[in-house]
């Protein structure tokens, strides 16, 4: 199984640069390279990837996408004096040509292209591209916005071709529309192109209408483009991750990618002077996360834009640390979607709701028109502070801002506890716990519980090292749990107990089937509760202890995923819990690797800080859990994916509408 994470870096592509003056294209300097690099060092993160050795690009290669009279174009810059240069570039919109663009847009392209072929081969699992020029808004004859080859776009043909892949996804989180993919991909099927956008009802650059979310392709294409258009500045962490959860994910995991590429561009981080967004670095890394749980875990970001130095290099290091597999920081700010983005979300929704069976319920909306929404700021850092940021201050909000947010990770990544008899196949890495709390102990945080429960010496025994386990868990001395148990609910209910008597400020609970023990939540905000089962029990629900009923319906495919991005994760992130306890009862009606997508994509919430709590009788559901938790190799194949039918969509809706009230990331979910 593949493994490890790839970084493509060579500095000779810092050996271009702007030659004359010119206000729009000053801002693209051999720098976003150098201090990004140099970031990684600091954090060092460098020697912990498999460092690729770049290539040229071939002509062959280029023109999968470009023709070749640009390409002789492109060449002719080698030989041109400075006052040519300018000449040449005067032709397109917003480039700039120097001696060396040509074998820089080569090293630039062979680089994605060699990190393409790591991915695919299983040479490694992942990674990134620190390359320059960019690419994304270069066309087929012309160059355009800094950019000369469109690196992702190649690569997604030559992944077409050389791998015989069907099913590519590109994911272009840049402030500015990647028009140049759009423009290449609209009439094909086999690509999924994603773009959100600063678009302002276009006045903002590149000016075009087909930037908007009713531009959804062409043709055979027609559905497979989304574009999702920024009409404020300031969106947050809040607005990035809802446009993910209800537009983005929903149709990714229905079209079930072979392959993602990412046009990682963070001019949409906070303090780029081009984007005046304040989505903060932690962001890069849940967005990086969540499309790691897609095409068996085969990912390529590929640098686009990014103009303010530090927040590009925290950014680039927040992604390659989550490449990497480490724990992710909570998200600051508050989790509540601003008006613009909200407005936008239901507008890209309506607009592919006749192409996307999991919009099936969409399908009665009418686009929104904005009539003047309330920006959604970072009360630490505003956008219209960034209009004219001073360096050396914002230098020092992100160093706060970062020794905040980033930690060490535990000496342990995962715990597992087994009754005595009970075998099951674990990675190398995971401890199985040997260390039990006393028997008096035991008895005494399970005083609430009917002692006939505690009667079984295998009982006391697993619950003795699950207590243990629980306060590693707490003190962050390991990351994730699992407990296998001889009677999975009174484990969770004790779990339960002893978390909530710790200094743990917020418990996110998921049980899934019937469960027989039940916790009793108080309001206060300290417990929160959502029930998976076949059918709704009567009493109990609020909205603190949430019950939704899911029946999934086919064995060979899922449809899980639904509603885990309308319902479950909004939930989560909405909630920001600091420990999460997931429990597995009898009659559960979702698959085993649905449950293991569901533990992957919680990893990123409370620091990674989870225990499974599941029956002694489900080692199958117990191999496959650790494997996901610690992190082993090639354990991200959870497709494949549909929609599910009408009347469960329908269903599950009727009961958003009712708890969206309070918890504001599910206002995108029900229509």
């Amino acid at each position: 199984m593949a493994s490890g994470t790839a970084l493509v870096y060579d500095e000779e592509m810092m050996s271009y640069k702007l030659l004359w003056d010119d206000q729009e294209c000053s801002i693209e300097v051999p720098e976003r390279l150098s201090s990004s690099y140099k970031r990684l060092q600091d954090y060092d993160l460098v020697k912990r990837c498999t460092q690729l050795p770049v290539r040229e690009a071939t002509d062959e290669e280029i023109t999968l996408v470009h023709s070749s009279d640009y390409l002789e174009v492109v060449k002719s810059t080698q030989t041109m004096n400075e006052k040519e240069l300018e000449e040449i570039s005067r032709k397109y919109t917003a480039v700039f040509f120097h001696q060396n663009s040509f074998r820089c847009a080569k090293l630039s392209l062979g680089g994605t292209l060699q990190l393409v072929d790591a991915v695919l081969s299983g040479e490694v699992q992942n990674g990134m591209a620190l390359v320059r020029p960019p690419g994304h808004h270069s066309q087929r004859d012309q160059g355009n916005g800094f950019c000369v080859f469109n690196n992702v776009a190649i690569a997604a043909e030559y992944a077409k071709k050389k791998y015989k892949l069907e099913r590519i996804l590109i994911v272009d989180w840049d402030v500015h529309h990647g028009q140049g993919i759009q423009y290449i991909f609209e009439e094909d099927p086999s690509v999924l192109y994603f773009s959100w956008h600063r678009y302002e009802h276009k006045t903002f650059w590149p000016y075009l209408s087909e930037s908007d979310y009713n531009a959804v392709g062409r043709g055979k294409g027609t559905g497979f483009n989304i574009n999702l258009p920024w009409n404020k500045v300031g969106m947050s962490n809040a607005d990035y991750i809802a446009v993910f959860f209800h537009v983005l994910l929903p149709l990714a995991f229905e079209f079930n990618p072979e392959l993602v590429l990412v046009s990682a561009g963070y001019d949409s981080a906070i303090g780029d002077p081009e984007g005046r967004m304040c989505a903060t670095p932690e962001c890069f890394s849940h967005l990086t996360s969540m499309l790691m749980n897609l095409a068996d875990g085969k990912l390529c970001a590929v640098l686009e834009g990014g103009y303010n130095l530090r927040s590009l290099a925290e950014s680039v290091c927040m992604t390659v640390r989550t490449l990497l597999g480490d724990p992710l920081p909570k998200l600051t700010g508050e989790m509540t979607p601003c008006h613009s983005a909200l407005e936008s979300i239901q507008n890209v929704r309506a607009a592919h709701s006749p192409y996307w069976k999991c919009l099936l319920c969409d399908g009665n909306l009418r686009s929104a028109h904005d009539p003047g929404s309330k920006e959604n700021l970072d009360s630490q850092l505003s956008s219209d502070q960034q209009q004219n940021i001073d360096t050396a201050v914002f230098d020092s909000f992100l160093d706060s801002h970062m020794k905040e947010i980033t930690f060490a990770a535990p000496p342990l990544r995962t715990c597992a506890v087994l009754p005595e008899g009970c075998s099951l196949a674990l990675p190398d890495g995971v401890l199985l716990e040997e260390e039990t709390a006393t028997r008096e102990h035991v008895i005494a945080s399970s005083s609430l519980f009917p002692y006939e429960l505690l009667e079984k010496e295998s009982m006391l025994a697993t619950l003795g090292k699950t207590l243990v386990v629980l306060n590693k868990l707490i003190a962050y001395q390991t990351m994730n749990a699992i407990a296998l148990s001889p009677d999975s609910s009174v484990c969770a209910a004790v779990a339960i107990q002893h978390v909530l008597a710790s200094e743990v400020k917020r418990l996110y609970c998921i049980n899934i089937g019937d469960i027989g023990m039940k916790h009793e939540s108080q309001n206060d905000g300290k417990f929160l509760c959502l029930n998976i089962c076949g059918a709704y029990p009567t009493g109990m629900s609020n909205n603190r202890q949430i019950y939704v009923k899911w029946t999934e319906c086919s064995d060979e495919y899922s449809s899980f995923f639904y509603i885990l991005f309308c319902c479950i994760l909004p939930l989560a992130y909405n909630y920001q819990p600091d420990f999460i306890i997931i429990t597995t009862g009898c009659n559960r009606t979702i698959g085993d690797k649905d449950i293991a997508l569901l533990v992957s994509l919680l990893q990123g919430l409370a620091n990674g800080r989870i225990i499974a709590v599941i029956p002694e009788t489900e080692p199958k559901l117990g191999e496959m859990l650790v494997k996901c938790m610690s992190g082993s190799p090639g354990e991200k194949h959870f497709g494949p994916h549909r929609a599910p039918p009408l009347e469960i969509i329908q269903d599950l809706n009727e009961k958003l509408l009712v708890i969206q009230k309070e918890w504001k990331m599910l206002q995108c979910s029900a229509s």
